[in-house]
């Protein structure tokens, strides 16, 4: 068959057979672009490429719809729109939106509330997307995933770490934001199985979910910034190290009496026993 037949059975253009031949690496400024798309579809999830538009135009982009989709489409974040992940207060919406629970709770101890959420993380010629959830009283990281899309398994997986890794128990506050993979119903209901309650955050309101703002302003100073990722394998391995090993294991934080998430954590450890051996007694 010829390039022409070929390309008519595929449906494709002969142009982007050639360039599937011979990829070329994305310019600076469409990266730079692609920066600027990524830092709105996090902060509007419900956003269409209509929206994002025109939040481009506000923010001193020109660029023309179509090539605004293409690049949209190759970062896998068309998804984000589709009726399947749209969260807001409006009730056609379909899902439900919870209340912040998180707000009213005095914590004591570790397990009492988990806090969540997506990051966008630029690579050399494509961008990826973290999820993470940390145990908000010992700080530490107790689940994350990292992927190139920003479907629903990006944020299960995570959460399926996080369950791997603890123990639950009654009274348990999950918090997020209302973004559409945490509004999911796979999500809810894997929460749910295991007895955990489900907060969000108000409409708007980041403040609402600080202590994971907070995080990922670390994650990315100490170690997005620092790095040049090659690809999706050497960013999770490099990723995975500091969350891991740095972050929980050694990294000192002022709130912790500058201890780490693991030293602080042994700390409270230490501390139950003595108190369980005499109620036991």
């Amino acid at each position: 068959m010829s390039v022409i037949r070929m390309c008519e059975v595929a449906g494709f253009s002969r142009a982007g057979y050639y360039r599937f031949l011979d990829p070329a690496k994305p310019a600076a400024e469409d990266m730079d672009l692609r920066d600027e798309i990524q830092k709105i579809a996090l902060e509007w999830p419900s956003y269409g490429s209509r929206r994002i538009q025109k939040e481009l135009k506000a923010r001193g982009w020109v660029v023309n719809r179509k090539r605004l989709q293409r690049l949209m489409r190759e970062d896998r974040l068309l998804c984000a729109v589709k009726p399947k992940f749209v969260v807001t207060t409006d009730s056609a919406h379909g899902r439900k939106v919870y209340r912040n629970l998180a707000a009213s709770l005095i914590l004591t101890g570790m397990n009492q509330l988990w806090v969540a959420d997506i990051t966008y993380i630029r690579l050399e010629e494509e961008f990826v997307f973290l999820a993470v959830i940390l145990d908000a009283y010992s700080k530490r990281v107790i689940g994350w995933h990292l992927d190139d899309g920003l479907d629903d398994s990006l944020t299960l997986t995570a959460l399926r770490m996080a369950l791997q890794e603890r123990t639950v128990r009654t009274g348990l506050v999950h918090h997020s934001d209302r973004g559409g993979q945490y509004a999911s119903g796979d999500y809810t209901d894997l929460l749910q199985d295991n007895g955990i309650d489900i907060s969000m955050s108000r409409k708007a309101n980041p403040w609402d979910n600080a202590g994971c703002e907070s995080f990922m302003k670390t994650l990315k100073q100490e170690e997005v910034y620092r790095t040049e990722y090659r690809n999706m394998v050497h960013a999770r391995a490099a990723i995975g190290e500091f969350l891991e090993k740095v972050y929980n294991e050694k990294r000192l934080h002022a709130a912790l009496d500058y201890r780490s998430p693991v030293q602080f954590e042994r700390t409270l450890v230490r501390r139950m026993e003595p108190e369980a051996a005499r109620v036991s007694a």
